[in-house]
């Protein structure tokens, strides 16, 4: 049996719906989901994002590309100049020899970003998710950008895995893919995200207000515990 058997295909419909609306009206302006990006635009946006707030990126990232517009200019930068300019978002030592050697693949690949998932994960710094980012953001092939976000709201609402890794847990994949097979896809991966972090937060999540609390496994478990 599938591992989202008993999760209907009416629950996600429902749940894509409220997401989908939420968005419209709710939804977060940030510079890489702006129309009229190329691939490097958009690719080093999903690199700066690894393991960093949306809001710290939002406000590093165009003067990232004003100092490096193209993967050349990243690859021919002295890597201890590269950690300088990447000091604002922190992990500056891990992220620059990891950024650099991206840089250099994508020179000797002439810019050209392979479709062929196996070939894709063979690139400096693309695992599972930025991998599924390209897909969805450069390709505009359904793919979730499961991350802990995602992770979150997705357990919160549908029920919990059971691996402590989302990248093997059969479970939230399968799930993962089942919600983000929607016309809108990139849309409601973006929305997904968004809820997350300003209505399902971590901490303190805003459970009230929430448009999907009437059917929230957690809200569920939480007014449960107040009674």
């Amino acid at each position: 049996m599938p591992p989202t058997a008993h999760i209907s295909s009416a629950a996600i419909v429902k749940f894509q719906a409220t997401l989908v609306a939420w968005f419209a009206a709710h939804g977060r302006v940030l510079p890489w989901r702006q129309p009229g990006l190329g691939d490097y635009e958009l690719f080093m946006a999903e690199v700066l994002l690894q393991r960093t707030k949306a809001e710290n990126v939002a406000n590093y990232y165009p003067r990232f590309l004003a100092t490096f517009p193209t993967w050349e200019a990243l690859d021919n930068t002295d890597r201890e100049l590269l950690e300088e300019y990447l000091r604002p978002l922190g992990l500056a030592a891990q992220r620059a020899p990891r950024i650099k050697a991206l840089a250099a693949e994508m020179v000797a690949r002439h810019g050209k970003i392979p479709r062929e998932r196996a070939d894709l994960e063979s690139i400096p710094l693309v695992g599972q998710y930025i991998a599924n980012a390209i897909e969805q953001v450069i390709f505009n092939q359904p793919s979730p950008l499961l991350d802990v976000n995602m992770a979150r709201l997705l357990e919160r609402y549908f029920g919990p895995r059971k691996l402590a890794d989302i990248r093997y847990d059969p479970y939230l994949q399968e799930l993962a893919r089942r919600v983000i097979n929607h016309p809108q896809a990139k849309y409601l991966n973006w929305a997904i995200l968004d809820f997350a972090a300003l209505v399902c937060r971590a901490l303190r999540p805003r459970c009230p207000g929430c448009p999907l609390n009437q059917d929230c496994s957690y809200f569920e478990l939480e007014m449960a515990h107040l009674t």
